[in-house]
C-alpha cells in the first residue's frame, strides 16, 4: 500500500518528491533516494504526512488523504514506512520512520496485509454485521441506521461496547448526516477523505466516538477555514463548538486568529452575537491587534448595551477589569464619558481606579505603527539612504501617561535582496526580510522600558492578518508557504506593519 493524497490544484513537481497520477494535482507519493525511485508505506499515512509533502513541493496544502493504491502500485523499493510527521517538518525525511528501505514485518493484525481495503468493502456490504447504530438530530425527525460489525467498534474504548450490546444511539446534527456514513467506514478502515466542508462534521462524531487521532488531524484542515470567512461567522461558531467538544487547540486556533483581526472582528455585525465566554477570553489576550485601547473599550461598551439585561452588573465589572485603563489618555477617558453614561456611572470606580496593567496590545494607531504596501517589487538598486522602502518615524516612548511625552525615535527597512543588506552593512540569507531599530535617544529608557516589536503581514486587498511576528536582533525574516506551518492565503501580495509594542523590563524596574 502506497501513500497518496489530492491536493489543492496548483501542485507541480518537486525535485526529491513527485506526484505520479494522471493529474498533476493527485497521484502517488513517490520519493528519490539513494539514486532511485521509489514509494512510500501508507502505514500512519494521514493529512499530516500530506501537508509536509505539499509544504516540501511548495504547495498551499493538502485537501484530502488517499491511502490504499488507488493510483496502482509504483516500481523500485518502499523507501519509507511507519511515516509519524507533526505536520510542521519542511520535508518528510525531518519525520519519524523506520530507516531508508526498512519496511515492517506483516504480521496479523486486520490493519497490516492490504485487508484495510477488504474491510471497507465489508462495511458497505453490511454482510454479517450485529450491530446497529441509530444517528438522529435534536429534533428527533429524521433518524438513520447502520448496521456493523461489534468487533470492530470494540477497538474504541470509550463507546463501552461489550459482547452484550446491541445498538448505539447518537444525536448529530442534521447537517452531518450526510457525513455519517464516511465516518463508519473510517472506523473500518483508518482512510477518510477531508474536505472543507466535511471537516467540523467528522470533528464532531469523531468527538462522539473518542477518536482522538481523527480529532486531531481533522483538527488541523479548521486552520483552512478562518481565512475564508470576512464576516466571522464562521469564526465564531467554531470557537464555540470547540468549547462544547473541550477543544482546547481548536479554541485557541480561533481566538489567535481574531485576536489578530480583532478590529475587523469589532467593526462586523457578528460582534453582538458572541458570548460572555468568547469575550472574556478575548480580552484577556495581549496580542489583540487593534488602533488603541479606548477603541477596545468603546467596542465593549457598544457590546455590554446591545446584550442588554443579559449581562448582569457583575459581570459588566469583570470584563471592565480586563481593560487597561491605565493606557487610555485620561483626555480621551473624559470624552467617552459622554458616550456611556450609564456604564461609567455604574462602574465609575474602575474607570477612575479599576485593576490594570502596564502592559500594551499591538497597538496599530499612527502614532505606533508604519507600513508598507508594495513591496513584491524589486526595485532597482539605490544608494544608501535612498531605498524606496525605508521610513523613519516617531513614538511615544510607552503609552502611559509617565512616558507618553517622551519620545523615541525608528527606523523600518524592508530588503529585497542580499545588495540591499549589504548597503546597510548587514548579511541577509532569505528574503523579504525585515529590520526595525531604534536609534537617538531610546537607550535611555532601556532601564525601564523593553521593547517587544512585532511585524504584522496583511493580506492586501482582504484586509485580513494571517501571520504576527517577533523581531530577534532587530530582524525578521518573513515567512513563506514553505516555511509557514499554516498555508499563507495571499503569497506574494501582501502589506508589512511595523508595531512598536513597550513594556516594563530592563533591569526590573516597574512603574
Amino acid at each position: 500500500n502506497y501513500g497518496q493524497f489530492l491536493f489543492w490544484p496548483s501542485c507541480k513537481v518537486g525535485e526529491i518528491v513527485r506526484l505520479v497520477g494522471d493529474l498533476p494535482s493527485s497521484g502517488r507519493v513517490e520519493v528519490y533516494h539513494d539514486g532511485q525511485w521509489g514509494t512510500v508505506c501508507d502505514d500512519g499515512w494521514e493529512l499530516a504526512e500530506a501537508q509536509v509533502v505539499c509544504r516540501q513541493l511548495g504547495f498551499p496544502g493538502a485537501i484530502s488523504v488517499k491511502p490504499g493504491g488507488q493510483y496502482g502500485e509504483g516500481s523500485g523499493p518502499i523507501w519509507l514506512d511507519d511515516m509519524n510527521c507533526k505536520g510542521s517538518e519542511s520535508s518528510l525525511s525531518e519525520c519519524s520512520f523506520k530507516g531508508w528501505g526498512t519496511v515492517k514485518k506483516l504480521s496479523n493484525s486486520i490493519f497490516f496485509l492490504g485487508l484495510s481495503h477488504d474491510l471497507g468493502l465489508l462495511f458497505d456490504s453490511g454482510n454479517s454485521c450485529d450491530f446497529r447504530i441509530n444517528v438522529q438530530d435534536t429534533s428527533e425527525e429524521e433518524e438513520l441506521t447502520f448496521c456493523v460489525h461489534k468487533m470492530i467498534l470494540m477497538f474504541y474504548p470509550e463507546l463501552n461496547i461489550t459482547n452484550d450490546s446491541r445498538n448505539l444511539a447518537v444525536n448529530v446534527s442534521q447537517t452531518c448526516h450526510p457525513h455519517v456514513s464516511a465516518f463508519l467506514r473510517y472506523l473500518y478502515t483508518r482512510q477518510i477523505d477531508v474536505s472543507i466542508t466535511s471537516a467540523q462534521c467528522l470533528h464532531q462524531l469523531a468527538f462522539i466516538f473518542g477518536v482522538k487521532k481523527l480529532m486531531e488531524d481533522v483538527g488541523r484542515t479548521f486552520t483552512l477555514l478562518l481565512p475564508e470567512d470576512n464576516t466571522f461567522l464562521t469564526q465564531v461558531s467554531m470557537y464555540e463548538y470547540g468549547v462544547r467538544t473541550g477543544d482546547l487547540v481548536l479554541q485557541e486556533n480561533v481566538l489567535q486568529y481574531l485576536s489578530w483581526n480583532c478590529e475587523y472582528l469589532i467593526s462586523s455585525p457578528v460582534l453582538s452575537t458572541i458570548s460572555f465566554h468568547m469575550m472574556d477570553a478575548l480580552l484577556q489576550r495581549s496580542d489583540l491587534i487593534l488602533n488603541d485601547e479606548a477603541f477596545l473599550l468603546e467596542a465593549l461598551e457598544t457590546w455590554i448595551q446591545d446584550k442588554g439585561e443579559e449581562i448582569s452588573s457583575d459581570l459588566q465589572a469583570s470584563l471592565l477589569n480586563h481593560i487597561r485603563f491605565l493606557l487610555i489618555p485620561a483626555d480621551k477617558l473624559y470624552e467617552m464619558q459622554f458616550s456611556s453614561s450609564v456604564l461609567r456611572q455604574n462602574h465609575e470606580k474602575l474607570y477612575l481606579t479599576g485593576l490594570s496593567e502596564y502592559l500594551p496590545r499591538i497597538y496599530t494607531g499612527d502614532e505606533w505603527s508604519v507600513v508598507f504596501n508594495d513591496t513584491t517589487v524589486n526595485y532597482p538598486y539605490h544608494h544608501y539612504g535612498q531605498n524606496n522602502r525605508i521610513q523613519t518615524f516617531s513614538t511615544p516612548a510607552h503609552p502611559s501617561a509617565l512616558y507618553r511625552e517622551q519620545k523615541v525615535q525608528w527606523q523600518a527597512q524592508v530588503f529585497l535582496s542580499a545588495q540591499e543588506c549589504s548597503n546597510y552593512g548587514i548579511s541577509c540569507y532569505y528574503f523579504p526580510v525585515a529590520r526595525f531599530v531604534g536609534y537617538g535617544n531610546q537607550e535611555r529608557y532601556t532601564s525601564t522600558i523593553r521593547y517587544s516589536n512585532r511585524l504584522i503581514l496583511s493580506c492586501k486587498y482582504e484586509n485580513n492578518v494571517f501571520h504576527v511576528q517577533d523581531f530577534k536582533n532587530s530582524m525578521a525574516v518573513v515567512p513563506n508557504n514553505s516555511s509557514m506551518d499554516l498555508p499563507n492565503p495571499c503569497p506574494d501580495d501582501y502589506s508589512f506593519r511595523f508595531v512598536v509594542r513597550p513594556e516594563n523590563g530592563g533591569s526590573g524596574v516597574s512603574f
